[in-house]
């Protein structure tokens, strides 16, 4: 299996644990707040990569030996890089999810999610601001998904909403840090970069947390299960495979197979939880899931796109 095809399945993978997550977030925000869970989530997140990170750094310090001054220096370089990489992922990270957990306050989770999966389009046109281009079948996908999201998500019509502008901003955010972990991914080592981002997007919600919100240990020990499970399964797996699966794909295509997370999420309640599936959500699913795979069709001629090859 090559390069390309192992991240799609690790990104579908990444899709299928955000899905089946949506559970334990709505369960673990009746006892905290937004930014109390986002906090301690995101901690929790990082302190589960620092023993990964422990043993691969002693793995390759035993079997590199001693370090040369050149080799010293490229490390000095890419912490450099490392450090800037995790402050833009911890950024973008902790507004996108912060904007959706608050605009969620003031409209409906249908709606809400639509809005979110709306960065499947976003990550494109961002895109073509610095020179990447995508081919015809993605573009082609892409659409395909967003019509299939409406169908999926928006049960009710359609109006805009203070709410809805907030969760709009936050799918910028979701866009904007596909993009950065496209930049930073080959360049850095993805747990390291993964770990850091978690730390950044902690320390940030924890702000907001002790001013509005102010948490006992109490509430946070009383959901304990939905945070263990968002913090170490959904954080710490599911983001660090989504920037080690990112090093070797188009962004487009990965936000195409990341917006699977809803799917995943709506067919999760209908196998666990008993939830019946209407023919509309169905109709959806089978839209998203054929963008998905129209997105990976074999193309006739490679087009360049800045420093990668797009196929179209």
């Amino acid at each position: 299996m090559d390069k390309r095809k192992l991240s799609n399945m690790l990104l579908i993978l990444t899709a299928l644990i955000w899905g089946s997550a949506f559970v334990a977030q709505s369960i673990g925000m009746e006892y905290i707040g937004p930014f109390t869970f986002g906090a301690v989530r995101s901690i929790l997140g990082g302190v589960t990569l620092l023993p990964v990170i422990f043993f691969r750094k002693k793995k390759s310090q035993a079997n590199k030996g001693k370090a040369e001054p050149d080799e010293k220096k490229e490390k000095n370089e890419q912490r450099k890089t490392l450090l800037a990489g995790g402050i833009c992922c911890g950024i973008c990270l902790t507004i996108g999810s912060m904007a959706q957990q608050i605009g969620l306050q003031y409209t409906t989770a249908g709606k809400g999610g639509f809005i979110t999966a709306l960065y499947i389009l976003i990550v494109p046109l961002l895109g073509l601001a610095f020179g990447r281009k995508a081919g015809k079948k993605v573009w082609c996908g892409v659409i395909l998904a967003v019509v299939g999201m409406y169908f999926l998500c928006v049960k009710d019509g359609f109006s805009i909403s203070k709410g809805d502008w907030i969760i709009l901003a936050g799918s910028f955010a979701f866009a904007g840090h596909i993009l950065v972990i496209d930049y930073f991914s080959p360049k850095v080592d993805g747990v390291c970069l993964s770990c850091l981002q978690f730390f950044i997007c902690g320390m940030i919600c924890a702000i907001p947390m002790l001013v509005s919100e102010q948490p006992t240990v109490n509430a946070v020990l009383v959901s304990w299960r939905p945070i263990v499970y968002a913090g170490v399964l959904s954080s710490g797996v599911g983001y660090t495979l989504q920037i080690i699966a990112q090093k070797n794909t188009d962004p487009t295509v990965a936000s195409l197979l990341m917006s699977l997370e809803s799917v995943f999420a709506v067919l999760a309640g209908w196998v666990i939880l008993g939830e019946r599936l209407s023919v509309r959500e169905f109709v959806g699913c089978v839209l998203v899931f054929s963008a998905v795979i129209l997105a990976q069709l074999p193309e006739r001629k490679a087009v360049s796109s800045g420093n990668r090859t797009v196929s179209e």
